[in-house]
């Protein structure tokens, strides 16, 4: 489906006839993606850019982290924070992204997040990515690896929000991950491939 570019960076995003487009297409319905993160800082580093670009094209963008968290660097970028512990404890009641994304380091930590993770890449209306240097063994064969170039908007507000998290190194112009959306495409996603399918390959980097 189509929908606004966030940034102008969105690389491929199918039209859609007139007659064919959906609540979203016309506005009244919002695409949601959830992160799932260590930390605020952990959030903003590795996926700082795609979730400002994300929510500057309308998207309703949440990380979702343990305990409580100063929001200061998510509110730079546009993005809104939860307690990860309470979605965990609710088993996710009341949650209904589009889209996940999550820290691998969450799953080896929390045995809830990396079955929910595997479940999630099995399901066809969802869009799933993953960052850090070794994917979750039970869902490294589902995950390929993309990547997602930073607008020139993205770049400066999460370089911003970096600073604002203590950390002291500008954006780079790409943020790298691995994700389902290449095995399932649910909906026109801004995540070009990396490289090869992981079918028979690994994909640890």
């Amino acid at each position: 489906m189509g929908g606004p570019s966030p940034g102008g960076s969105v690389q491929h995003v199918r039209r859609t006839p007139l007659a064919t487009r959906t609540l979203w297409d016309w506005g009244l319905v919002k695409y949601r993606l959830d992160v799932v993160a260590l930390s605020v800082a952990d959030a903003v580093q590795h996926a700082g850019g795609w979730m400002f670009d994300r929510s500057t094209a309308g998207w309703e963008v949440t990380v979702l982290v343990p305990g409580v968290a100063d929001d200061t660097p998510l509110r730079i970028l546009g993005v809104q924070v939860a307690s990860l512990d309470h979605a965990l404890a609710t088993g996710g009641r009341g949650r209904t992204p589009h889209a996940i994304a999550m820290a691998a380091g969450v799953c080896l930590r929390l045995p809830q997040a990396d079955e929910g993770l595997h479940l999630a890449l099995l399901d066809r209306g969802l869009e799933v990515v993953v960052w850090g240097e070794r994917p979750p063994p039970a869902s490294a064969e589902l995950l390929s690896p993309v990547e997602y170039r930073l607008s020139r908007a993205a770049r400066a507000f999460k370089t911003r929000a970096m600073a604002s998290a203590g950390l002291a190194a500008a954006a780079g112009p790409v943020e790298d991950f691995r994700s389902g959306a290449t095995v399932h495409a649910p909906i026109a996603t801004d995540l070009d491939p990396a490289g090869p399918h992981p079918a028979a390959t690994s994909i640890d980097r």
